[in-house]
């Protein structure tokens, strides 16, 4: 008995012969046609009526019968329209070798993913119909993602979509994601990072168009960018929520991935650092103060501070930290220490406080421009991930109070946020529970991740699961290696019925032909795991899952101004 084969059918010998007749019959019509042509050629040139009243095949009978005349001038015609025909051939042979060229061995899944109609929710006509009825900007419509194949139909994620990306390092998401989405962007962007890329990429294209120069928030000096500007964290700061916001913002991006809290310690380092916070706030002063307090638990300026203010419990618990046994005291001051270690970082310090002749950044005001804000970090000691986070935090937030004042609750002009690499440089804790209500907003936010791994690190099982559900798309690219996750996305990719053929024989003569159906999936564990260059997968809310080639930013219209921008700002000596 023969093995049945992945997505085998039967009647192969048939459909050979089909197509071998099928070839015969058509070279008998070109011949047919061409003996017609020359002896309509003839006509015109030799004013005869060779052909008159035949058809291509009564042309081609007569002519190989000897019953038609034959003239020199139908020779020629027949030879020009062999030539055309010819011609064709070449041109559709060269059209077709290059489509083989470019598809790749997964290819052959996308019929059995969303293709045709089941694509319309994420068509460009589509997506501008939903940007016209929120009165948002309908050029684009949207945020581009792929082409879904085998049409390479363009899809578009609309300004009511948040988005998750799950690549593998080193796959092309930044060049067919995070920058496509940068340059498209209507109005103000967000983007963090932790290489130069996606900054020498974009910043002089988003100059142009926005007219504005952009923010290049830099304090681990990554891009060279001189600090012209700075941000102070404390202006967050204007009440005692907020201060309690930022403390939970530092000690997430400095805490290690895995490393155990302590209720006790932890929760009371929090409520320290929130108080020194708020007194740092309320009087003024730059954050280095908050650091300098930590160092002298006998230094009670914070609670004084915070009483001449009028927040006496919050003082009340600063004075309590105080007085506690000293071992107890000196473990509560060494946790908070641990949360604002960055600020040790000079080089880091100097774009999170005040200098003369440097202008401010005002989240407020950036929310309501069209202008591009980058803010950089890399993990590791040094890290400036907690001034990164704190700072996007801060600017989403802006957005959120800003869209909140404007008709419908969402901003008419949609806001791009977009986290590159965000497991690393930007550890919100918050941002799986405010995922879903972002889309409704006008803040247009893509997370753009590693692996799941690194997801379930920063966020926990339970909030990654969270993130995934609210992302209304989802794209997964090349180079993810995680069989329990991809097992996930194959099952979400589904099933497909394929045919076998089995054959038998028998001893004494004779034998048999079966046909059964049977299930496999559309892509297992292995071909996601394998996914080739320039394929992703997409899933988005109630459209089925697309296999689809990816659009980096070298086939859009902006590739010259961004090639531009590269040279421009790259490294002396650096490759383009």
């Amino acid at each position: 008995m023969s093995a049945p084969t992945r997505r085998s059918t039967p009647g192969s010998d048939t459909t050979t012969g089909l197509i071998l007749v099928a070839g015969l019959m058509g070279v008998g019509l070109l011949l047919a046609v061409g003996a017609w042509v020359g002896l309509k050629v003839a006509d015109l040139v030799d004013h005869t009526s060779a052909a008159a009243g035949l058809s291509p095949v009564g042309a081609l009978a007569g002519a190989s019968r000897g019953k038609v005349a034959w003239p020199a001038a139908a020779t020629w015609g027949a030879a020009a329209f062999g030539l055309v025909v010819l011609l064709l051939v070449v041109a559709v042979a060269a059209m077709w070798s290059r489509r083989g060229r470019s598809r790749t061995r997964v290819d052959v899944a996308s019929k059995y993913m969303a293709k045709g109609a089941a694509l319309r929710p994420l068509t460009k006509a589509h997506v501008a119909a939903t940007a016209r009825r929120l009165g948002a900007p309908v050029d684009p419509p949207g945020l581009p993602i792929a082409a879904a194949l085998p049409a390479r139909v363009e899809l578009w994620q609309s300004w009511e979509d948040v988005a998750l990306d799950i690549w593998g390092p080193r796959s092309g998401k930044t060049t067919s994601r995070a920058v496509p989405m940068i340059l498209a962007a209507p109005g103000a962007v967000l983007a963090t990072s932790n290489k130069r890329d996606i900054v020498d990429a974009t910043r002089d294209p988003r100059a142009l168009r926005s007219g504005e120069a952009p923010w290049v928030f830099d304090p681990q000096a990554l891009v060279d960018e001189r600090p012209t500007w700075f941000w102070n964290p404390l202006s967050y700061v204007v009440d005692e929520v907020k201060a309690a916001s930022l403390a939970g913002i530092f000690a997430d991006a400095t805490r290690r991935p895995g490393a155990r809290s302590d209720a006790y310690f932890d929760g009371a380092a929090l409520d320290l650092l929130t108080g020194l916070l708020l007194a740092a706030a309320r009087d003024g002063r730059p954050i280095s103060t908050v650091y300098r307090w930590l160092n002298d638990p006998n230094d009670d300026t914070a609670a004084r501070i915070l009483n001449t203010h009028g927040d006496e419990l919050v003082a009340a618990g600063l004075r309590d930290v105080m007085r506690a046994p000293d071992k107890q005291r000196a473990g509560v001051y060494g946790s908070a220490k641990q949360m604002v270690g960055f600020l040790t970082n000079r080089q880091a310090l100097q774009w999170a406080e005040p200098s003369a002749g440097r202008r401010e950044f005002r989240p407020t005001s950036f929310v309501r421009s069209s202008g591009t804000l980058y803010s950089l970090s890399k993990e590791g000691h040094g890290s400036a991930a907690p001034l990164v986070t704190a700072m996007t935090v801060a600017v989403t937030e802006a957005a959120e109070e800003y869209a909140k004042t404007l008709a419908g609750g969402r901003l008419a002009t949609p806001f791009v946020v977009v986290l590159d690499e965000a497991a690393n440089v930007c550890r919100w804790s918050g941002l799986p529970n405010m995922y879903s209500h972002y889309g409704s907003r006008g803040i247009c936010v893509d997370t753009l991740l590693q692996s799941w791994s690194q997801g379930v690190e920063v966020w926990g099982r339970e909030g990654m699961n969270k993130l995934w559900s609210a992302a209304t798309v989802r794209v997964i690219g090349r180079g993810v290696a995680e069989a329990d996750f991809l097992a996930q996305v194959s099952r979400l990719i589904g099933e497909y019925e394929r045919q076998t053929t089995s054959t038998s024989s028998s001893r004494y003569g004779g034998g048999s032909t079966s046909h059964q159906t049977t299930k496999d999936q559309v892509l297992d564990v292995s071909d996601l795991a394998a996914l080739p260059t320039g394929r992703v997968i997409v899933l988005a809310s109630g459209v089925p899952p697309v296999l689809a080639a990816t659009r980096p930013w070298m086939e859009s219209p902006d590739a010259e101004a961004v090639r531009a921008s590269i040279a421009a700002h790259e490294p002396k000596g650096a490759l383009l």
